[in-house]
């Protein structure tokens, strides 16, 4: 099973950037978190890596509904959505499958919620 939906984009990371954030917003998320992996690996082992970030992405009404379900669910948000560029202008977009991670859970209650976020996050992907 594949684990992240993605697409690719011909925009600038910057522009990437800001239209996922939209999207995610438009689809009731918030981010909750960024990573700039590529300055962190600069920073701590002093290499050079493409443009590469990570934001933590949540939607609270679900977190809270799949808390109420596992209490260890938690282990597993927020949702990430990672945007690498590629080349100049060519950008990847791909979020975590939500079903696909939930499947390492032994609880059946989960399968409705994950599968509800999941279609959010491919109508996010999509409209970019």
């Amino acid at each position: 099973m594949k684990y992240y939906i993605s697409k690719k984009l011909n925009i600038s990371f910057d522009q990437a950037v800001i239209k996922v954030t939209e999207s995610l917003k438009n689809e009731g998320f918030g981010v909750l978190s960024e990573i700039n992996l590529h300055e962190k690996l600069k920073e701590k082992l002093n290499v050079d890596f493409r443009r590469y970030k990570i934001l933590g992405a949540c939607n609270p009404s679900f977190a809270y509904k799949a808390l109420q379900s596992e209490d260890k669910v938690g282990t597993m948000l927020p949702c990430n959505v990672i945007i690498q560029e590629l080349a100049k202008d060519e950008i990847e977009v791909a979020a975590v499958d939500p079903v696909a991670s939930m499947m390492a859970i032994d609880n059946s209650s989960l399968e409705n919620i994950a599968t509800e976020v999941k279609e959010k996050l491919k109508r996010v992907i999509s409209s970019l």
